[in-house]
């Protein structure tokens, strides 16, 4: 894990002096991170420790320094959406999707409902591969492969979606202002009715695997909580908020791309820790798989997948060919010539793992004159110290997969 550099006169020099002086035992520092396999990503936290008990944690963020927002702003508003998709990749087209949404609100744009359904799809797809991520690496932190190999394999089965809706995997840079840059071929649903057959067997097989797992409940029961009040406190949101016993979801608090038509539950812990997050996680997959089916079912007939807004939609490539006026359009789009009312706006959606916004501010030119991102990952992260104080080093790491922190929305 390392060696620590830290200042000389560091907080944690203080408390191995005094214990040493104390009873003549000894403190070690740990550096868990930046790289090391079991954070999950680029992100550090360094640990006093007094065996494998810690007694004190300092997370430090930014070794991905990207400085999303600040490029944002130096770019016109179509050429943000490929920065989106590299906060949490995980569940790309959310961001995608909240990043057109916000586009919209600031344009006064009304999206046809079939386009609201298709990207309700979409998104409630990427919020299960999200939570697939999490619970399955969850169990890998405690000792459980099998689950992982066994679910991820329906990850792929998504992608071939986005693959076949925008020609994109994991970074998915989908749709446009107003809706999809085209319709939805029939082979992604007949793909999207394959994956709605064949996943809910394997998922229901992988929560078998865990919940109800002497070993996985061990490692995870009582391991983490924190209270309602305290997340709160430090801004939780998402199936973490949840887990500690809120009721908030963004779908159903601010509905957004007509989540009022569907019914769903919110699912909703007691205690906050470990188990509680993984269960929240797994019960919500059952609840977007819900959502996808009732959008099928109710999707308007027709073949209309965006609004009518040349001024900010793409025109086909063919009529750019041979057609002035979509010429036009074309190079306003794409110069960032098209312009924008000076306003402020914020839009939040419920993201993969909590409230996902943007927060922007127009001053009528061809890009953003503030765009600040609000990441849920980099707020509740903040937490992470005092939940893993006086637990296990073991521990730490559950508590750290539990929580889905996502290196790429730590330092955008």
């Amino acid at each position: 894990m390392g060696n620590v550099v830290l200042p000389a006169d560091h907080r944690y020099y203080k408390y191995i002096e005094e214990r040493h002086n104390e009873d003549g035992s000894e403190l070690a520092i740990l550096n868990l991170g930046p790289t090391h396999p079991a954070t999950h990503g680029i992100f550090q936290n360094i640990l006093l420790m007094d065996g494998e008990r810690i007694l004190d944690a300092e997370p430090t963020i930014g070794y991905i320094h990207r400085a999303f927002e600040k490029i944002a702003e130096n770019r016109p508003f179509y050429q943000i959406t490929p920065l989106t998709d590299r906060m949490n990749y995980c569940s790309s087209p959310i961001n995608n999707m909240a990043w057109w949404m916000t586009l919209e609100k600031l344009l006064d744009i009304e999206v046809p409902k079939r386009a609201q359904y298709l990207r309700v799809i979409v998104m409630e797809l990427a919020r299960i591969t999200d939570h697939l991520i999490c619970n399955s690496i969850l169990g890998v932190d405690t000792g459980a492969y099998t689950g992982f190999l066994y679910v991820f394999q329906f990850r792929e089965k998504v992608y071939e979606i986005y693959e076949e809706i925008c020609g994109a995997r994991l970074t998915t840079n989908m749709g446009r202002i107003g809706g999809f840059e085209r319709d939805w071929t029939p082979k992604a649903f007949e793909l999207l009715d394959v994956f709605l057959k064949d996943f809910p067997v394997a998922w229901k097989e992988f929560e078998d695997l865990f919940t109800r797992n002497r070993i996985f409940i061990d490692r995870t029961v009582n391991v983490g909580p924190i209270t309602a009040e305290q997340a709160m406190s430090y801004g939780f949101t998402g199936p973490n908020l949840r887990a500690a016993g809120v009721d908030y979801d963004v779908r159903v608090a601010q509905p957004y791309s007509s989540y009022e038509d569907f019914e769903f539950n919110i699912p909703v812990g007691k205690s906050g820790d470990t188990y509680d997050r993984f269960c929240v996680r797994n019960a919500e997959v059952w609840e977007s798989l819900s959502i996808i089916r009732q959008a099928l079912d109710k999707m308007p007939e027709g073949n209309v997948y965006h609004a009518d807004v040349p001024d900010y939609y793409l025109p086909p490539k063919e009529d750019v060919y041979h057609n002035m006026e979509a010429l036009i359009y074309h190079f306003k789009i794409v110069m960032g010539e098209v312009p924008v009312p000076v306003a402020e706006v914020y839009h939040p959606v419920e993201g993969g793992n909590g409230e996902l916004g943007f927060y922007l501010i127009t001053d009528g030119s061809r890009t953003p004159y503030r765009l600040h991102f609000r990441r849920p990952s980099f707020i509740y992260y903040q937490a992470y110290p005092e939940m893993i104080k006086g637990s296990m080093l073991s521990d730490a790491i559950v508590i750290l997969s539990s929580l889905n922190v996502i290196a790429g929305e730590l330092d955008a």
